[in-house]
């Protein structure tokens, strides 16, 4: 077994940060979208569900739904039939018909662009709102933090917590705000490719010696 480098969490997060920008150098939010509006219908819908589940419905789902209007221009059997596959559908066709009721009466019909605002929408948390923002508009709210970077953050020693917003405030005193979207995408595709929950493929890691599970704490 390689030994971990005796880095505080401060540098051991620009280090990460360095290896996944050579490691996944085009790391992004893996939902389909064109629109802000349509990457915060196929956010919603990505709970407790995958981005290809998600992607294979948001096909259809996109050429049906163009605007806020259409999906509170259906019945809810209709909308929740559409979305079926995502599972929960009944409860996320009510947050995406309430989400859109909002940006209508609120917004002009527009998604807003600060986490306050987002936050206001029904079916949305800081997840989604930090998805949002940074993917759609480049704007570094704050780190996604999914199950993935739930778990890469204690493996790397970034964080001790369980909670994500404690979880997503570590990693924000770690690293600096031009950092923080890159680092919510490649952490999680380091999580899907190798840095698995049962089976972690520490052979191939390219962050081993810097993993404070692997023997710096």
């Amino acid at each position: 077994m390689r030994t971990a480098k005796p880095l505080n969490p401060k540098q051991r997060a620009a280090e990460i940060v360095a290896r996944l920008k050579q490691t996944y150098p085009d790391a992004t939010c893996e939902l389909r979208w064109k629109t802000p509006f349509q990457l915060l219908v196929a956010t919603i819908l990505s709970a407790q569900s995958t981005d290809k589940m998600v992607n294979q419905v948001t096909k259809a789902l996109f050429k049906k739904y163009r605007t806020p209007a259409d999906y509170l221009a259906v019945s809810d059997e209709e909308l929740q039939q559409d979305i079926h596959s995502t599972g929960f559908f009944r409860n996320k066709a009510r947050s995406l018909k309430g989400c859109c009721l909002k940006l209508i009466t609120d917004f002009g019909g527009k998604v807003p662009r600060t986490m306050e605002e987002l936050l206001t929408l029904p079916g949305v948390a800081r997840k989604t709102a930090n998805v949002v923002l940074g993917t759609a508009f480049g704007i570094p709210s704050g780190l996604t933090v999914d199950t993935h970077v739930m778990r890469l953050a204690q493996r790397f020693g970034l964080t001790r917590h369980s909670e994500p917003v404690k979880i997503e405030q570590d990693l924000m005193t770690l690293l600096p705000p031009g950092e923080w979207i890159f680092a919510g995408h490649a952490i999680i595709w380091h999580g899907r490719q190798i840095c698995g929950a049962r089976k972690p493929k520490c052979e191939l890691c390219p962050l081993l010696d810097v993993c404070a599970q692997r023997g710096v704490k």
